[in-house]
């Protein structure tokens, strides 16, 4: 995903719900514990980071969408967006820099994340 051509995806990961990185870009944000556990919740408990914002590496994102226990976009001011997908036992995430690939973001993140539960992670 981050080797996309035109640089549009530029950071990814695949991070357990215990906070254990499974899988990530060089350049992806350090996800400090609490920002993780509010994602978490979020998938739970829809609403918290529509008012809070949702923080990525210290980065204020704002919620644009949440699908309860699946899905959460959000977006920045300019560009950037991130889409997160939650497995059973991993999160999924995808930042992209051009808001031109919002739906691709969408598709990878999401098809990276159902790959992963179809093997019952």
């Amino acid at each position: 995903m981050s080797s996309y051509e035109d640089k549009a995806y530029q950071a990814a990961a695949i991070i357990g719900q215990d906070g254990k990185v499974w899988a990530q870009t060089s350049n992806f944000p350090q996800v400090k514990v609490e920002e993780r556990i509010e994602i978490m919740r979020e998938f739970d408990e829809p609403g918290t980071l529509t008012t809070m914002g949702l923080y990525l590496g210290g980065t204020k994102y704002v919620v644009i969408g949440v699908e309860p226990g699946d899905v959460i976009r959000a977006t920045r001011k300019g560009p950037e967006g991130v889409t997160i997908k939650k497995t059973s036992a991993a999160l999924v995430i995808g930042i992209y820099y051009n808001p031109g690939i919002l739906n691709s973001c969408n598709a990878i993140v999401e098809m990276v994340g159902e790959d992963l539960i179809k093997q019952g992670y």
